[in-house]
């Protein structure tokens, strides 16, 4: 049976996560875009609610939800601002590789830290020389008695200076390529970390984004996650649970985006009537409506199946590089419909302009996303 309602607790969740954007986040929106200011007070207060990391599992102080639960709670937020909401989902990537591969101990101590109180986490693979290209990398870890020595510098690291903990992708043989890469946990106290100056971003300004840099760390060989050579294969396999959220949140973008163009198109008028009577402006604003459609259940789709226990990998990237090029495409649209005003910082949809074009190189760029599913295809079908 297929059945597209939300459960009670879902439908609590959605009202919660709402009602916590349009009061604490869309107010303070603009702020924080304006001065790149870390939400830090807003996370506290979502951290309070229960809106912050609802994966992580009961038995290690989380609330244990469903990828889809996340999904629902990430385009509400993402609809009030997606740079404020990128901070706090940022910890789900972070976790989602000792979800997938720590063992208990570490499971208890970082989760753990995540649960206790309202600190932030960072996931550490993309460097000033490989991006996409994760092969490319040049961090090393190093074992030396019963530590690893690591030395290398990340790049573009979203909370990677407010993060207490990492997760680090280096190669402990560079011979063996990706099978050579392995995953480490390593605490931001630790001596020998610099955190690089903030990076002036085009848009979701609110989002830490720092490079990391790592000179003879030495890391407890107890904070390896899996074994060595597993790296490539767990930093990979988080994105399976996490691009869904991502997606969700591109499409609470857009969806904030169609309804300022609604607003403004049923006000303002031309030629005696409402914008919105003209065939241009609401054929425009149909087809954000449908896409938008589109986009939710392409994501809900993924979390389905991840949440089902079926491997997601097509549906994830599916979701991801068409909720991405989709809201690029609507908040576009939406400063069109608004014209002189569009442009303006007198109006959010600007920022949503922005914000929402991020969301076609994170995580994964649509070009990327589109090699996967291709992969998906020829390989597995």
């Amino acid at each position: 049976m297929i059945d597209f309602s939300l459960s009670e607790e879902q439908q609590s969740l959605q009202d919660l996560a709402r009602k916590f954007a349009k009061e604490e986040i869309i107010p303070k929106a603009a702020h924080h875009d304006e001065t790149g200011e870390f939400p830090r007070e807003i996370a506290r207060k979502a951290w309070e609610l229960g809106l912050m990391n609802t994966h992580i599992p009961a038995e290690y102080g989380g609330l244990g939800l469903s990828v889809l639960d996340g999904c629902i709670i990430t385009e509400e937020l993402a609809y009030g601002c997606t740079g404020i909401a990128t901070a706090m989902e940022a910890n789900a990537l972070a976790s989602a590789p000792v979800i997938v591969a720590g063992n208990d101990e570490q499971k208890k101590e970082f989760l753990g830290r995540l649960s206790a109180e309202p600190v932030f986490a960072a996931y550490c693979v993309t460097e000033p020389g490989a991006g996409s290209d994760v092969a490319g990398i040049r961090t090393t870890a190093k074992l030396v008695g019963g530590e690893y020595v690591l030395n290398g510098s990340k790049m573009w690291i979203t909370n990677g200076g407010v993060a207490s903990w990492y997760f680090v992708l280096a190669y402990t043989d560079v011979s063996k390529k990706h099978r050579g890469m392995s995953g480490f946990l390593v605490p931001a106290d630790l001596p020998g970390i610099s955190v690089g100056k903030k990076e002036m971003n085009l848009g979701q300004k609110a989002s830490d984004t720092r490079a990391i840099n790592f000179e003879d760390v030495k890391i407890p060989a107890k904070y390896l996650l899996g074994k060595e050579g597993d790296g490539f294969k767990i930093a990979m396999s988080a994105f399976d649970h996490t691009r869904p959220p991502v997606a969700a949140g591109a499409v609470g973008l857009a969806r904030r985006a169609m309804d300022e163009a609604v607003k403004y198109a049923q006000e303002r008028k031309t030629f005696g009537v409402p914008i919105a009577a003209h065939q241009a402006i609401s054929f425009m604003i149909a087809d954000m409506a449908k896409d938008i459609d589109a986009g939710r259940l392409l994501v809900w789709h993924a979390a389905w199946a991840i949440d089902n226990g079926r491997r997601n990998t097509k549906f994830a990237a599916m979701a991801k590089s068409f909720c991405a090029d989709m809201a690029m495409r609507v908040a576009t649209d939406a400063v069109q419909v608004l014209g002189g005003y569009g442009y303006s910082k007198e109006y959010p949809v600007e920022k949503l302009m922005r914000d929402a074009k991020i969301y076609q190189i994170y995580e994964g760029t649509s070009q990327i996303q589109r090699l996967i599913i291709a992969k998906e295809i020829f390989e597995r079908n």
